[in-house]
C-alpha cells in the first residue's frame, strides 16, 4: 500500500505534498531534517492522507494535488476527509 499525504508547518503556514510506502517513517524524515525541501519549515504534521494500491496511482494523485492552488487543495482535503 502507498500513501499520498499533505503535511502542514503551523509555524510557517506551509504545505507539503508527497507520497510514500511508509507514512510514519516519512514524517520522521521530514521532521528530522533529512529532506532538503522541508528542512527549513519543521515541525510538520500530517493533516491529510489517502491510501493507493500502487505507486503509480499514488504518484498520479500526488501530481494532481501539487497542481492545485492552495485554496483548491484545502477544499479537496475538506471534501475527501
Amino acid at each position: 500500500m502507498f500513501y499520498v499525504y499533505v503535511l502542514h508547518s503551523q509555524k510557517f503556514d506551509k504545505y507539503y505534498i508527497g507520497q510514500t510506502e511508509n507514512l510514519i517513517e516519512r514524517l520522521n524524515r521530514h521532521n528530522s531534517g533529512y529532506e532538503k525541501a522541508t528542512k527549513p519549515y519543521t515541525p510538520w504534521v500530517i493533516i491529510w492522507s489517502a491510501e493507493k494500491p500502487t505507486r503509480a496511482e499514488a504518484m498520479e494523485l500526488e501530481l494532481k494535488l501539487k497542481n492545485l492552488s492552495r485554496q483548491r487543495l484545502l477544499e479537496f482535503m475538506t471534501k475527501y476527509s
